[in-house]
This record gives C-alpha cells, sequence and structure tokens, in this order.
C-alpha cells in the first residue's frame, strides 16, 4: 500500500520508525524488536538506511520481512551522501524488484569524515538530487522527504529552507516527514509558513519520546532541537532515575501527541528507537483515541 492513501485518510495515524542492525551479530535481536513493534499493528513502519549507507542491505532486509509476516505498510530510507549513481540506481532496482512501494529519500547525515571532504564532485548533493533520480527510474514510488520545523542546520534562515522544502515538493516529494520537536508551537508556525509558501503535501510529525537523561543531548546535536522548559523540568526531576524517566518521557511524548491530534494533525509518526515496550506504551495511551475522524 502506498502511504499517501494512508495519510490522506480523515482518520488518525501512529506509525513507528525502526532502524537495522549494525552487522550480523545484532541481526537477530533487532529482528525480534522490529517484530514485536510490527505486532502492534501500526499505520505504517520506517526503516533507516544508517550513516553513510552502512546497513543498507539490512533495511530492505526488515522491510521485506516485516511486510511478508506482518502485512504492515512498510517505508524505506534511501540516502545518497557521497553515493555514486551506480550504487543509487542498484538500491532503486533492488527495492523494485522486492515491491517497495514507499521510499524516504534523504541526503543523508554528514559523517566527520565527510564533512572534511570536497563534495562538488558528488553526483548527489542534495536530497532534491535523489528525488529526480527516483522519478526517473520508472518505477511508481510514493516518495516521501524530510522537513525541519526548526530549519535545516545547514541552512542560513528559515525563508531559504522552506525555498529548498518546496523544490523537493516540486520535483516529486509525495509527504514530508519532521525532524523531531519538543514543542508544538514550533510545528503549528511551521505549518503555516509553509502552506503560505505553496507546500500543500501531508506533514507528518516526527515525535521522539525521551526515556532517559542522555538522550536530550544527543537529540539537541542531531537536531538542534528546542528544549522548552517544562520539559528540561522533567528531565532534571526524574532523569536519575531510569524507570522514573521513562515513565515520564513517554508521558510527554503522549501529551504531544493527543495535542497534535486535537489541533488537525492527522499523522504522526514515533521514533521508537528499536523499543516495543515503548512503542506500545504510547500506542496504548491512544487507544480509544486512534482511529477517530478530524
Amino acid at each position: 500500500m502506498k502511504l499517501i492513501d494512508i495519510l490522506k485518510k480523515s482518520t488518525l495515524s501512529l506509525s513507528f520508525e525502526v532502524f537495522p542492525p549494525k552487522n550480523s551479530t545484532s541481526f537477530e535481536n533487532v529482528r525480534l524488536a522490529t517484530e514485536e513493534i510490527a505486532g502492534l499493528n501500526p499505520s505504517f513502519m520506517s526503516v533507516t538506511y544508517g550513516a553513510g549507507g552502512g546497513t543498507s542491505r539490512y533495511t530492505l532486509e526488515i522491510a521485506k520481512s516485516i511486510k511478508a509476516k506482518y502485512n504492515v505498510p512498510m517505508l524505506a530510507h534511501l540516502t545518497c551522501v557521497s553515493s555514486t549513481k551506480e550504487t543509487v540506481i542498484s538500491q532503486i532496482e533492488e527495492m523494485k524488484k522486492l515491491g517497495i512501494e514507499n521510499v524516504m529519500a534523504l541526503r543523508g547525515d554528514l559523517t566527520p569524515e565527510l564533512e572534511n571532504t570536497d563534495r562538488h564532485g558528488w553526483q548527489y548533493r542534495h536530497a532534491v538530487d535523489l528525488i529526480h533520480e527516483l522519478k526517473n527510474s520508472g518505477a511508481d514510488f510514493c516518495i516521501g522527504g524530510a522537513c525541519y520545523p526548526e530549519i535545516h542546520p545547514e541552512s542560513r534562515n528559515q525563508k531559504e529552507d522552506i525555498l529548498h522544502l518546496k523544490e523537493k515538493v516540486d520535483a516529486g516529494c509525495d509527504f514530508l516527514t519532521t525532524q523531531m520537536f519538543f514543542d508544538n508551537n514550533l510545528l503549528y508556525n511551521f505549518l503555516y509558513k509553509i502552506r503560505e509558501a505553496g507546500i500543500t503535501v501531508p506533514i507528518v510529525a516526527g515525535i521522539m519520546p525521551i526515556t532517559n537523561a542522555n538522550q536530550v543531548e544527543r537529540a539537541i546535536k542531531l537536531s538542534g532541537s528546542f528544549m522548552p522548559q517544562r520539559f528540561k523540568s522533567i528531565v532534571d526531576k526524574f532523569g536519575s532515575s531510569a524507570a522514573a524517566m521513562k515513565q515520564a518521557g513517554i508521558a510527554y511524548a503522549t501529551d504531544q501527541i493527543i495535542d497534535l491530534y486535537a489541533n488537525g494533525i492527522t499523522n504522526v509518526h514515533v521514533y521508537s528507537m528499536n523499543k516495543p515496550d515503548v512503542a506500545g506504551c504510547i500506542q496504548n495511551n491512544l487507544s480509544d483515541i486512534l482511529g477517530q475522524k478530524l
């Protein structure tokens, strides 16, 4: 099933992101965790690609397995950072062969090694280049892209960022998923601005449950996310207790999602970090809310 058919429905959707193993040693543990999340019967699941494409083979294996066993619609990530045209086309052909219909087109994170290299010779410098490649592949993919409610870290300002976002949509992006955010007002303001700019595709709100204090620093480093004082107080109060912080983090994420649904955001994607218990708790907290029409 193409995700655009899910995202355009008037009912609420809740989906989860998982990531593939870094190596074959951890494959079985990751497989079991991702299948347990699939057993929750989410609206769809996405599988990340890994920095520099290092886990690309496992991305497709996980996506294929979940789709076959649980009939959960899958979204496979594909990154192009520093990749050759031959490598990208090979990955696209493999996706076509496996019957994958939904692709998340991303430039990918710049690893420390890539940050210091000359990028002028790269065949794909931005996600929009990958979107063009997907559209020209002959496959009828449903293509997703990323957006940043708080501005892409490499953009000079939000106006420039939204112009680049419009380029991705015009190139063929069917929907956009946001980077994590912890203050819903940032998303509401962002949505107003992109709609004014003519971006009308469905927006999926990305929510990251912070279940241990160490995740806070990483979240800020990855996305530059603004941490509201309310959230900082939760970490200060409960961060020293693993169990308490986990419960508080799930409650905060649940509260964010309820507020999003209440304000007309129909699609929420949870960065569940391969944690079936966290995904299950959030879904259970929303059990009587999911499926309602807005």
